[in-house]
Parts: structure tokens; sequence; C-alpha cells
């Protein structure tokens, strides 16, 4: 069973460690609809749109409707 000689420095491991905390916030870009930010490429969560088409039936009126 392989066991390490001397102990690994704090250095050396945070070294290694630190590619992961380097990781950055995704892009954001603003929905031409609602002028809310969202994903680049994703429909909108606020108004459902996508390229300047409704894509998803809006859940809202239903939830009225129910009430």
């Amino acid at each position: 069973m392989a066991v390490p000689k001397r102990k690994t420095s704090k250095a050396r491991r945070d070294k290694r460690r630190s590619p992961n905390m380097k990781m950055t916030a995704p892009g954001l870009s603003i929905c031409p609809q609602c002028h809310q930010p969202k994903l680049p490429h994703r429909v909108c969560p606020n108004c459902n749109y996508y390229d300047g088409k409704s894509v998803l039936k809006d859940e809202a009126p239903s939830a009225q409707a129910e009430a």
C-alpha cells in the first residue's frame, strides 16, 4: 500500500484545489420582451418568450381561474 513519505504542504494542496475556485458566474443577456436578465439561448423564465415567440403556455391565468 502506497503511503506518502512527507506531509503535503498547504501551498501544494491549495495549488491543486485552486482551479475549482476560479469558476465564474454565467453570462446573462437581457430579454427583449420583458427586459429581465436571462441565460442566453434559453426561454425567458419571466415571460416565456424565445426568439420573439411565446413558447410555453402562461400558467398565471389558470391559477387565477381556480381561485
